[in-house]
């Protein structure tokens, strides 16, 4: 009876261990965070360096998340698989388990729990996460391309990118009309009041001093900005909290409109940026915006 109970399990686990190999083999890439959410710290305990290490180890092409991606995946990002680690409770043992999902968060494989007896943090993370990819080596990984993925389409890509190029410029050409209002407001004669006697007081000859350079300053724009999240958008407060600007949702991503002025922000490449018109030049600042 015992001897048939454990074929049984065993062939349940010899069958999860194809199907997940099946699944994984499929993919290209994984890509790694640079934090984990157990953790407080990017690569806290170097936990995040030694995940994409061992990756890379098992036969995968491991890429940390924010660098540069090779261009079939800016392509076509259902070739990785998104990676995490996560951190089950145990009073005397530190418990990591491995999970990996496809580009539409779906599951598509979750680790047996790595663990470690270690009291301190470091090593007893180290430990655990090795642990927990042995249970990956175990499906002894290898790329094969699969048409489901491979043959998602992106031909649709420089439509997008010409559909956000043109919401752009209909934004800058809302700023423009906004501010030629704003001209034509401040153009407008009004009624000149009467004028009282001015009464002309001798002033003292002014003393003649060298030029200075005026330099414009975006307050806030050279430190680092917390954003909070508002109705229709969010709040850019600094470090005494003092709300700086207030930004709202559009229809392009990484694209705002700043409450209450002719600017807009938004992403571009890794940093932020604010956009503005100052007289007749269009201005350009960098913003340190930590989300």
């Amino acid at each position: 009876m015992k001897t048939k109970f454990f074929t049984i399990i065993l062939s349940c686990f010899i069958a999860t261990s194809v199907f997940a190999q099946a699944n994984i083999n499929n993919y290209k890439y994984v890509i790694v965070p640079d934090k984990f959410d157990f953790l407080k710290e990017k690569d806290q305990y170097q936990l995040n360096s030694l995940a994409k290490f061992l990756f890379n180890k098992q036969g995968f092409v491991a890429i940390m998340e924010g660098s540069d991606y090779p261009n079939d995946l800016v392509l076509n990002r259902c070739l990785a698989l998104e990676s995490d680690v996560t951190k089950d409770s145990g009073m005397f043992k530190t418990k990591l388990k491995i999970e990996l999902k496809d580009c539409n968060g779906k599951v598509v494989y979750t680790s047996p729990l790595g663990e470690s007896r270690e009291k301190e943090y470091k090593a007893a993370y180290n430990l655990a996460l090795r642990d927990a990819f042995k249970h990956i080596e175990a499906i002894n990984y290898k790329y094969k391309p699969n048409e489901n993925i491979t043959s998602i389409s992106t031909t649709s890509l420089p439509q997008v990118k010409n559909e956000v190029s043109e919401e752009l410029a209909e934004l800058r050409q809302e700023i423009q009309n906004l501010k030629k209002e704003k001209e034509a407001e401040v153009a407008v004669v009004k009624k000149p009041a009467v004028e009282t006697p001015k009464v002309v007081v001798p002033q003292p000859k002014p003393v003649k001093n060298k030029p200075v350079k005026e330099t414009t300053v975006i307050e806030g724009a050279s430190n680092v900005l917390y954003a909070q999240e508002i109705e229709n958008g969010f709040q850019l407060v600094d470090s005494s909290p003092k709300v700086i600007y207030r930004i709202k949702h559009t229809n392009l991503k990484d694209v705002f409109l700043v409450d209450g002025s002719s600017a807009i922000v938004y992403k571009k490449g890794d940093d932020w940026v604010i956009e503005y018109y100052s007289g007749a030049t269009l201005k350009q600042e960098a913003l340190n915006v930590k989300f």
